[in-house]
């Protein structure tokens, strides 16, 4: 009676040391995905953030020269335009480089 108790704890023991073992070497593995999950998701956000502030820059460019080349009496809107996409292109530059930093410091943290 008394050896089967200690078996049993014996048993119990053990069981319970796989499992918990078990238990946080797989929480370990699903952390590694999403890691990476949210750099690539970044990183792609990051080039996506680089097209817009492209895209905005030929915006801006095209405004400036129809201002340069036109007599039109619709100056003052193109001039809000202008200040408007200005204020975008600043504001994505600042966001592009939080998004740049915080990939470096993912890409420095093992």
């Amino acid at each position: 009676m008394r050896l089967s108790i200690i078996v049993l704890i014996a048993v119990l023991a053990v069981g319970s040391l796989v499992i918990s073992l078990g238990f946080v070497t797989n929480q370990k593995y699903v952390e590694v995905p999403e890691i990476s999950n949210q750099y690539e998701k970044l990183e792609t956000y990051k080039n996506e953030l680089e097209k817009i502030n492209q895209y905005n820059r030929q915006v801006l460019k095209d405004l400036e020269e129809r201002i340069k080349n036109s007599d039109d009496i619709h100056l003052e809107q193109i001039n809000e335009e202008i200040a408007v996409i200005r204020k975008v292109i600043d504001q994505n530059a600042a966001e592009l480089d939080e998004v740049i930093k915080k990939l470096s410091q993912m890409e420095s943290d093992p």
